[in-house]
């Protein structure tokens, strides 16, 4: 654990920033700076094929004019692909990882073809289709051209670790992880070493974030991110799962629904202090 207060904001260049992110990086950067401690900016631009050198030039700029500032050099995750395979290695070297030849449809037909599937967090949870392959059966796949995930299996690395973990959260106390809610999770594709899993405590860890400070809708992915630390000996930080602001139908500002971005907002002749008036800092 650092010795000093450190935090930081992770968005993703796939888009342009909106009020949530605003949000969310403020609650950061001025807990750090209450604590008299550090305050990070870290690019999660692990997808290539989503991720557009514009998006990161307008969020470096709608970030500074809201007022922040960050050390520098910025983290780009695309320049840690030799950290991730490492740390991957580590997990296949213990024996918990298996390769997942299955396509989503194939995942589907299974889940929809159980009497009861089970869900998770992040929906029905995946059925372990590929975890008892014979290593033939592994060979032929591979030597075909499949490509297959990296999945973890959850059973063998919750034994390996041989304990309960647990993690301090602020809001919600002392929480008992129960990674298994999740299934076996994907940690790594064949062409990608790694997966926001396992990118985000290997990055916590190497730029020694003593508490993580995100959105509400990270809660349950802490349950792997604790299990991953402790199959791969890093340190858990402090967390803090702040609420997400919505919208007027009360769904969470996104990306992906269109919600006005902070470009735009500018664009309009909207100020930096009625953006700032219009966040809800009382709650957190």
């Amino acid at each position: 654990m650092a010795d000093i207060f450190t935090t930081r904001f992770a968005p993703s260049p796939t888009g342009l920033l909106h009020r949530g992110h605003a949000y969310a990086a403020l609650i950061a950067f001025r807990r750090a700076a209450r604590e008299g401690g550090r305050f990070l900016l870290r690019i999660e631009d692990i997808d290539q094929t989503r991720c557009r050198p514009e998006f990161v030039d307008q969020l470096l700029n709608d970030l500074s004019w809201l007022g922040l500032k960050w050390e520098e050099p910025v983290l780009f995750q695309s320049t840690r692909f030799d950290a991730y395979a490492s740390a991957l290695d580590t997990l296949q070297q213990k024996g918990i990882l298996y390769p997942c030849f299955c396509t989503r449809a194939d995942i589907r037909r299974e889940v929809e073809a159980a009497p009861s599937a089970p869900h998770g967090p992040d929906g029905p949870v995946y059925p372990g289709t590929c975890r008892a392959l014979a290593p033939d059966e592994v060979s032929k796949n591979t030597e075909a051209g499949l490509p297959y995930a990296w999945r973890l299996d959850i059973a063998k690395a919750s034994a390996l670790v041989g304990k309960t973990l647990s993690w301090r959260d602020e809001r919600a106390g002392d929480i008992k992880a129960k990674p298994e809610v999740f299934g076996d999770v994907v940690i790594a594709r064949k062409d990608t070493p790694t997966s926001y899993h396992l990118a985000v405590v290997v990055d916590d860890a190497f730029q020694g974030v003593s508490h993580v400070v995100r959105g509400v809708d990270l809660f349950e992915a802490t349950h792997i991110h604790r299990l991953l630390q402790a199959l791969l000996n890093l340190p858990t930080p402090i967390y803090h799962h702040h609420d997400l602001l919505l919208d007027e139908t009360g769904e969470r500002l996104a990306k992906r629904r269109g919600s006005e971005s902070l470009k735009s907002l500018r664009d309009q002749g909207v100020s930096k202090e009625q953006v700032l008036l219009s966040l809800p800092f009382a709650s957190d």
